[in-house]
């Protein structure tokens, strides 16, 4: 992006005249030198506006049609980022977020192809979602006259909107009873330890209860996912980096890999820790693994890796093995290509456009994110991972028995097969061995295997969220057990067949009576007790449940919390969006997952359990 001292102006006249907000833009000079082999003959487009759309979460920005344009590209960036890609030779073409638009009749939604292209006449339109109100974004609306693999724009329309002035998915109230709620006989009682994780970016403590819902012990700073261990300390990740922390909340070790660490981590029975990070790989990586390049985006895609790491006080660590999506990748596009084959004969691999095709079409999640794995588990027994692939709505099992040479190939380990997926359920589809009617996972959270001891132990339980309506009208989460068909260290290809992985149903589900009653269409988890109960988090709205395997909810607690700030009993919390659009609806009290701990979990005794009340507060001064 040219830097204010560049020959680009930009100015901005926003109006807030009810829900609409406008920004018109100025006729902008030509690009740097150094920029210009990247723009097209077409003119800037004019008449560029911005105004909230008919959900909340959605923005409206349109122009007036260009004369020989095929094609819209747009693109916004938050302008914090902006200063270094104007350093960086005003490059920002290849560092921000951008959709190609073809150029139609009327208006354009963004929802059709990119391949027709009918008589530009009219006015161009398209929904962006995903911005935050807070924040300042520069957008740029360009013209082409052929849809490229590279970016090649005319010189684009760029106006500014400053923090405070697009206010998309204003905050509404809404009021619910907070705090315990629900606590009938034959719940299992116990610890259950959570996390705030609210939308306002605020810090996030972490919360220890005990189940008449008081607060017994507490954890200060920006923890997002937080585990309990047996001496009492916490093990927490920031999606920056892993932490130690002792339970007066001392940090006794950090962490931060080359990539980033995000959603789970395991601690193994040795004492090392499993990590989920993204891997940067750039668009050319991507197309030279096969990807087709009309589904790889400029910054290329975040590959998925998991590292086991062996700490060193206090900063730092050995890694001590790893495994990497990128190397069991299959694709059946590009025949010059060292992995091109036969997807349906191979479903040990990843199919590298499966997804990309589904993410580009939907155009509502970034194909940048590509898998999104937001769930990793362990079992010591068979020396087995498991991985959730949310984007692909499958779980995977990976041999962890190898060495990191034998986890980039396809022998060797327990099972013979290196690092080549061992078993995966939830969509046939991705391995050409099934339908849509065949799908059973809808970009699920937290698959893990139910422990020894616990009812159902060594089945997998997984919270199914459902957040996929645009294609499939799913408007419910649940929760759903499955035994996994493995002999040995194999599993079998038992459904459809022989050519699909069984199970064919789970062997329990959970439900709202009302379906739409619990839906999180993001984060949340599910966790099998000891009595045979299930604890589960619908974690949008800040709920966590206890239901019977018949179903019946026996505990219930809302968060009564908004980042750090306690809510009086009756106060409302503030909420985004809605249940059926764009990321869902977001209540100002979520939180990503929560677990119960038994009355007699070792790590309990490092802890002062003392009650100190309730998290939310009461006017006549009762907790």
């Amino acid at each position: 992006m040219p830097s204010q001292s560049a020959a680009l102006p930009r100015f901005l006249t926003p109006a807030l005249l009810a829900v609409l907000l406008c920004a018109l833009f100025a006729i902008a000079a030509p690009p740097p030198a150094q920029a210009q082999d990247r723009w097209l003959d077409l003119p800037a487009p004019a008449g560029v506006a911005v105004a909230n759309g008919p959900n909340p979460g959605e923005v409206v920005i349109s122009w007036r049609p260009v004369p020989g344009a095929a094609f819209y590209r747009i693109a916004w960036i938050a302008a914090q980022d902006a200063a270094a890609i104007a350093a960086n030779d005003g490059d920002w073409l290849s560092a921000i977020a951008y959709t190609n638009l073809a150029a139609g009749a009327g208006t354009d939604t963004g929802t059709g192809t990119d391949t027709a292209v009918a008589a530009n006449t009219g006015t161009q339109q398209h929904t962006l979602t995903r911005l935050s109100p807070a924040a300042r974004y520069t957008f740029l609306v360009g013209s082409l006259r052929v849809k490229t693999a590279t970016p090649a724009w005319s010189l684009p329309a760029e106006f500014t909107l400053a923090a405070g002035e697009l206010p998309i998915d204003p905050e509404r109230p809404i009021t619910v009873p907070l705090g315990l709620t629900v606590n009938e006989p034959g719940a299992f009682g116990g610890y259950t330890l959570w996390a705030t994780n609210n939308f306002r970016s605020q810090p996030r403590h972490t919360y220890l209860i005990n189940s008449a819902g008081q607060m017994v012990h507490r954890w200060t700073g920006r923890m997002l996912h937080c585990k309990l261990l047996e001496n009492g300390n916490l093990l927490a990740t920031t999606n920056a980096h892993i932490q130690l922390i002792s339970p007066d909340g001392e940090q006794l070790w950090q962490y931060k890999p080359e990539h980033t660490p995000h959603h789970d981590f395991v601690l193994l029975p040795n004492g090392n820790v499993l990590l989920l990070l993204y891997e940067r790989k750039t668009r050319d990586e991507a197309i030279a693994a096969g990807a087709n390049p009309a589904w790889v985006r400029p910054e290329g895609l975040n590959n998925e890796m998991i590292i086991e790491v062996r700490p060193i006080y206090p900063d730092a660590a050995e890694i001590v093995w790893q495994w990497s999506v990128w190397d069991h990748l299959i694709q059946d596009y590009d025949p010059s290509k060292a992995n091109f084959g036969i997807v349906s004969e191979h479903p040990e691999l990843i199919d590298i456009n499966f997804i990309l095709r589904q993410l580009t079409e939907i155009k509502r999640i970034d194909p940048y994110q590509w898998l999104h794995a937001n769930g990793l588990d362990y079992h010591p027994e068979l020396d087995q991972i498991l991985i959730s692939a949310r984007n692909m709505s499958e779980i995977w099992i990976i041999d962890h028995s190898t060495t990191t040479a034998e986890a980039a190939g396809s022998t060797g380990g327990n099972s013979g097969q290196g690092g080549d997926l061992l078993y995966r359920w939830g969509n046939p589809q991705a391995y050409r061995a099934g339908s849509f009617a065949n799908q059973q996972l809808f970009w699920q959270h937290n698959p893990y295997w139910i422990p020894d001891g616990m009812p159902g132990a060594g089945n997998i339980l997984i919270l199914n969220n459902g957040d996929d309506f645009e294609r499939h009208n799913r408007h419910y989460s649940e929760v759903v057990e499955i035994t996994p068909p493995v002999a040995g260290y194999a599993y079998a290809r038992t459904a459809g067949g022989g050519s699909r992985y069984g199970p064919a149903q789970p062997i329990w589900t959970y439900v709202a009576a009302n379906p739409a009653d619990f839906l999180s269409r993001l984060v949340s988890n599910a966790q099998r007790l000891p009595n045979g109960n299930t604890l589960i988090v619908s974690g949008q709205n800040g709920v966590i449940f206890e239901v019977t395997p018949a179903g019946a909810t026996v505990w219930r607690y809302v968060v009564p919390l908004v980042g750090t700030t306690r809510l009086y009993q009756g106060e409302s919390i503030p909420v985004r969006g809605t249940p059926f659009t764009s990321r869902g609806e977001w209540w100002g009290n979520s939180i990503y997952r929560a677990y119960r701990y038994p009355p007699d979990y070792p790590g309990l005794q490092h802890l002062n359990l003392t009650p100190q009340g309730t998290i939310e507060l009461y006017h006549d001064g009762a907790e």
